[in-house]
């Protein structure tokens, strides 16, 4: 596939020209990403949207194509042949990396564990079946960790074992991609696409979205607060653990050779809330589902209930609440684009196979 962004250089190596040499970067999409305004939603409300849905040229897009781009040229350059990841039945992550790792010459395998099934996750599990991964049926966190070690065997190749890569690719280097959205979306409002927003709304489903934009919107000198709408309760996404994850890609931007200010991520610029959350991760909520139809009508906005939805919905309450002033308020909209008409999965029907993967003994 031509890569029509393959002479863009990221903001990051704008910024610190030492990490040209040092911290490759691949690009995968178009940017900047859209930014609208989206009027009439709720009364007084001055809201705003980053629109990240469309980004990605490999077939299938969102947010997670901003981790890949720093990721997978990581992975490249160790050496890696096998990508191994995790992921729900309906991982959204673990279908774009094994996209985009076999345009890259890499085979990946996903351990997948249970999530609700909906016409979303079996849609999901055909791409994933077409996606050319291999797909290992471990049914949860606990078994995942269990078979670990038969995993990295079975996936070592000529002496080289996997590149691991954990949930959502939630590293210190995947979560640069999110440094970029920020410092992408810090030169669209220094020229006039839209105002400095006092506050910005995201899923939290790893922790790396939202802890590389509040580094990336502290290196840009804005002061917009990250609001983070916490969907996943099968990891550990605590303020202390989204922020450390920040400071850690500090580290890495450091190490490479970027001459970074004092940064410190605290209560200012980050806020989790996890009320929205409803019984786990993966089950819709009667406010999200609601949110979903509202974005559908009035906002051209096609959410998701696992992620974008349930983001919405607490961005609303929060607002009608006060909690967002003063205001502009801005939503990012981080699913990845809907199935294309022709695309010839509609729904799933093979069922989902027992424990796939022997325990590790």
């Amino acid at each position: 596939m031509a890569r029509t962004a393959a002479a863009r250089r990221p903001h990051l190596h704008d910024r610190f020209p030492a990490l040209v040499s040092t911290l490759p970067y691949l690009p995968l999409g178009q940017a900047p990403t859209p930014v609208v305004r989206l009027p009439g939603v709720a009364p007084g409300l001055s809201l705003w949207c980053k629109d990240e849905s469309g980004y990605g040229d490999g077939g299938w897009g969102g947010n997670k194509v901003r981790k890949l781009e720093w990721l997978l040229p990581d992975a490249r350059r160790r050496g890696a042949r096998t990508l191994l990841t995790v992921g729900g039945t309906g991982t959204n992550w673990g279908l774009a990396a094994a996209l985009y790792a076999r345009e890259q010459g890499m085979a990946t395998a996903l351990a997948l564990v249970d999530q609700p099934v909906d016409d979303h996750v079996r849609a999901q599990l055909g791409r994933l079946r077409r996606s050319g991964a291999t797909l290992h049926f471990t049914r949860s966190k606990l078994r995942t960790m269990a078979t670990a070690p038969w995993l990295f065997l079975r996936h070592t190749t000529a002496g080289r074992p996997p590149h691991y890569l954990p949930a959502g690719g939630s590293t210190p280097v995947g979560t640069l991609g999110s440094v970029e959205v920020a410092l992408e979306l810090a030169a669209q409002i220094a020229a006039g696409a839209l105002p400095e927003p006092s506050h910005l709304v995201t899923a939290v489903g790893s922790g790396g979205t939202a802890a590389g934009l509040s580094l990336g919107l502290h290196l840009a000198g804005l002061r917009t607060r990250v609001v983070g709408v916490v969907v996943n309760d099968t990891l550990r996404l605590d303020p202390p653990t989204v922020a450390g994850l920040a400071h850690k890609a500090v580290r890495v931007l450091r190490s490479h050779g970027a001459d970074l200010p004092p940064v410190h991520i605290g209560p200012e610029r980050l806020t989790l809330v996890r009320r929205w959350l409803g019984p786990g991760y993966g089950h819709p909520t009667p406010e999200a589902l609601r949110v979903q139809r509202l974005a559908a009508d009035t906002m051209s906005l096609a959410l998701e209930p696992v992620y974008t939805a349930k983001a919405m919905a607490a961005l609303l309450a929060l607002a009608a609440d006060g909690h967002l002033r003063p205001g502009p308020v801005l939503f990012l909209h981080t699913h990845g684009p809907r199935p294309r008409p022709a695309d010839p999965v509609c729904a799933d029907t093979a069922p989902i196979p027992p424990h796939t993967a022997p325990p590790a003994p």
